[in-house]
Formats: structure tokens, sequence, C-alpha cells
């Protein structure tokens, strides 16, 4: 009788924040170029300087770019727990960049919102725990 080759499980939370992140990052996108614009539009118009604004739009978008791309390695690196460390900084990358965008708010003026702190770091959290748990496998 042939057996089949055994076939490594993917890591499902991985694969399911990975998805989530996949989703929010293209949104994010979407949003953050759609920022940039109305923030240049608007210092065009107006014709002042829009620095903390433009900061924050491209912060927006950098944070949403970084979500896009954590979420498909994590997709794709679900089952490779060799690859889990990069899985792990882009998941860093995108909680550092979440806070980053709260402290950027309370310098503009802006009040702390720990809701929007907690809000903002779950999903990447989550992903880190799937990376995490991916790593440990090896």
């Amino acid at each position: 009788m042939q057996q089949q080759p055994t076939q490594r499980k993917g890591n499902g939370f991985l694969t399911v924040t990975g998805i989530l992140m996949i989703i929010g990052g293209g949104i994010g996108i979407i949003l953050g170029i759609l920022a940039v614009l109305a923030v240049s539009a608007l210092a065009v118009t107006l014709g002042v300087g829009s620095g903390l604004l433009t900061v924050s739009a491209i912060l927006t978008l950098v944070s949403a770019v970084v979500s896009l791309i954590a979420g498909i390695l994590g997709v794709a690196n679900s089952a490779k727990s060799e690859k889990a460390m990069t899985c792990i900084v882009f998941g860093v990358l995108a909680a550092a960049l979440s806070v980053f965008g709260n402290i950027l708010t309370v310098v503009g003026g802006g009040s702390f919102s720990p809701f929007s702190l907690v809000l903002g770091l779950a999903l990447p959290v989550l992903y880190l725990i799937g990376a995490f748990q991916n790593k440990s496998r090896a």
C-alpha cells in the first residue's frame, strides 16, 4: 500500500488574522490615498501648510501597506515555521505604527483614547500570537 506524503498543516490562527490584515490593509490603502489627496487639495485650496495632517495621512498609508504585506506573509507562510520570524517582524511593525498613530493624535491636539489604542492593537497582537505559535512549531 502506498502512503501519501504528509503535508504540514498550516497555522489556522495566522491564516485567519493574515486574511483580516489583508482586508484591513487594502481598505486602509484606499483610505490613505484619499487622505493624502484630500490633505494636498486642502493645502492648495487654503494656501497653507499642512505639516501634521500630511504626516498623519502618510502614516495611515504606510501603516496600511505594512498591514497588507504582513497579512500576505502570514497567509503565505502559515505552514512554514522557518518564515515565522518574518511574520513577527511585520506584526511588530504593524503594532508599532498603531501606537505611533495614537501618539500623533495626542501630539496633534486630540485626546488619548484607550479604546482606540486597544482597537488598533487587537489585530496585530492576534497576528503576533499566530506568528509565535508558528515559530514554536519549528
